[in-house]
């Protein structure tokens, strides 16, 4: 996302993530509450309120379960809906987090258990049972064919949901989303309110991570049925531990606990105050001033000092930061042009001058900490498939060298007759000054001229989907912890595909790959996707795999946190 192995029934063996190896976001609420809610007044001594107030991004594009497609917007539905399954605190602290954070383990959610029957054709079939007494926040009961019209709505091509690929292992998703069956033909059904049956073409080890995901949450027909139903508290009807209070445009986004949680008298926090930003400045003047209790990013030159003094904790992250090239365009329709810029790249610089929070210079695409098949102690996808390139510094001279002889061997000797291309970013302090790094390298090492350009986060998101790019500035958070994560979004015609990239054998390779249960076998095809993806194809430009920075306001306790990119409130309290 722009971000789990678990099939124990007890969950007894639930996947904690903690040290790795190595997704991607109005109208007036109900109340209009515009004070500062922070660490030092929100533990409101009058009412033993405690509130707590963030900013991770700007408007998100959306906050439709089954739309979104970035983590800032995954982070907030996490809070205000709940899936069939949840990440939820493991009570064990995270590598990194100094004791501020907790890891975060896969449970049940809106189910209270499952059964898993492997059929005799191959097809695995999972019968969920809700809990008791689940509810939306207007009271109405959650039931089996909520799930039903969520899964069904997901994979419908006029939902046009860029993640509908997601449940593409369930049976018929596939002739759905290309228009040859009707939705009601996907194959999960609700034989009662309290059970939700689902059966999938092969035994995929990540599936119950995929109930975890915002994608597959519940919602209901009737709510979603008005397309302004994400603008106003009074239409945004959810199910999970938090509700919508406050709802202003490119302002804020504030919850408040739903009264029919089934566990809202554990909930911590009685306000989250989401305040929509996208200036790092103002986001760091406004945690120290206390008007912010958590924020992700800072600007550039602060990074060094708020490390060094402890105020800023770094954790891990599965996802990679890459640029990506529009490969239906010239002069990036050619692989040669496509790898010169991937080779003229200095990693080193961009990770130790510019991001200083522990990233690894990326050799590939897929990150270091992903699962590979059951083998050596320590092998992961990433050790397993090596790098395409070596990304040190050692060899940068070596890689510009074959960079300037692919772009001759383009028809652009030293650069010459190189169009002027734009690199496109979202407007954020780091990611320009990225920007300008790789601005200058391609001009210097290549003889080519780059323009930037930057939008808002949504307007951003919207060029990058529709193909109006040379080149942009990208990232991907993994969705659940297996490299398919990270591989199956470039399949031809797929939601998040924004190269708009398209090769028969790669796609075959990703269809075998989900269609088989043995676990070398689907691991060895995914090895060799990538290297289409990258050894043959170049269609992306890894620059370094993420770490998670963070700030948290003294004395907040019980936040955790899982390398999917995503924070969880609903536990926090005022130490």
């Amino acid at each position: 996302m722009k971000k789990r192995k678990l099939v124990s029934l007890a969950l007894s063996g639930a996947l904690v993530f903690g040290v790795l190896a190595g997704c991607g976001n109005g109208n007036e609420g109900s109340t209009n509450s515009t004070a500062p809610q922070n660490s030092e007044t929100a533990n409101n001594e009058s009412s033993g309120a405690f509130e707590i107030s963030m900013s991770i991004a700007s408007e998100p594009q959306t906050i439709d379960p089954a739309l979104n497609s970035a983590v800032d917007g995954a982070i907030m539905i996490n809070h205000m809906f709940e899936g069939l399954m949840r990440w939820e605190d493991s009570g064990s602290e995270t590598a990194g987090s100094d004791g501020t954070c907790n890891d975060a383990k896969l449970g049940y959610g809106q189910a209270e258990s499952y059964d898993k029957v492997v059929n005799e054709d191959g097809t695995v079939t999972y019968t969920f049972h809700l809990r008791d007494g689940i509810k939306w926040s207007d009271g109405k009961d959650v039931t089996a064919q909520d799930f039903v019209y969520s899964w069904q709505r997901l994979v419908t091509p006029a939902t046009a949901a860029d993640y509908s690929y997601m449940i593409d292992s369930v049976v018929n998703a596939n002739a759905i989303m290309n228009g040859e069956m009707e939705p009601s033909e996907l194959g999960v059904s609700a034989p009662d309110d309290k059970t939700f049956v689902v059966t999938i073409t092969s035994d995929l080890p990540y599936f119950t991570e995929i109930c975890a995901f915002p994608a597959t949450f519940p919602v209901r027909e009737d709510v979603v049925s008005n397309p302004e139903w994400t603008y106003t508290p009074e239409t945004y009807i959810s199910n999970g531990a938090y509700k919508m209070t406050v709802r202003e445009t490119n302002s804020q986004i504030v919850m408040e606990p739903n009264e029919y949680y089934y566990n809202v008298d554990k909930l911590g926090p009685q306000k989250i105050t989401f305040k929509l930003m996208d200036d790092n400045n103002a986001q760091l003047n406004g945690f120290k001033t206390g008007e912010l209790d958590f924020i992700q990013t800072v600007p550039v030159d602060e990074v060094a000092g708020l490390l060094s003094s402890g105020e800023m904790k770094v954790v891990d992250y599965l996802g990679t930061y890459y640029v990506c090239y529009q490969t239906q365009k010239a002069p990036f329709d050619d692989w040669r042009v496509r790898k010169a810029f991937t080779l003229a790249v200095d990693r080193n610089y961009i990770v130790t001058e510019i991001t200083q929070t522990g990233q690894v210079e990326a050799g590939a695409y897929v990150p270091a900490g992903v699962y590979d098949a059951a083998g050596v102690e320590g092998d992961d996808f990433r050790t397993v498939g090596g790098d395409y390139y070596d990304p040190t510094a050692d060899s940068y001279e070596a890689n510009c060298e074959e960079a300037r002889a692919l772009l001759a061997e383009a028809g652009y000797p030293n650069g010459e007759g190189f169009p002027v291309v734009e690199y496109l970013y979202n407007t954020d302090d780091n990611h320009k000054a990225i920007a300008e790094a790789l601005q200058n390298m391609w001009q210097t090492e290549l003889g080519v001229t780059v323009t930037l350009t930057n939008q808002e986060w949504g307007t951003f998101l919207q060029t990058r989907k529709d193909g109006d790019y040379s080149i942009a500035r990208n990232g991907w958070i993994a969705d659940y912890n297996d490299p398919m994560s990270f591989l199956d979004m470039w399949l031809t015609g797929g939601g998040n595909n924004d190269a708009q990239y398209s090769n028969p054998d790669y796609d075959a390779k990703i269809q075998e790959a989900k269609a088989t249960s043995d676990v070398a076998t689907r691991m060895q095809l995914m090895h060799e996707a990538e290297d289409i993806l990258l050894e043959q194809d170049w269609v992306v430009n890894p620059l370094y795999f993420y770490t998670q920075s963070y700030m948290l306001a003294d004395g907040i306790e019980g936040m955790y946190y899982c390398p999917l990119g995503y924070f969880f409130f609903d536990t926090c309290t005022q130490g």
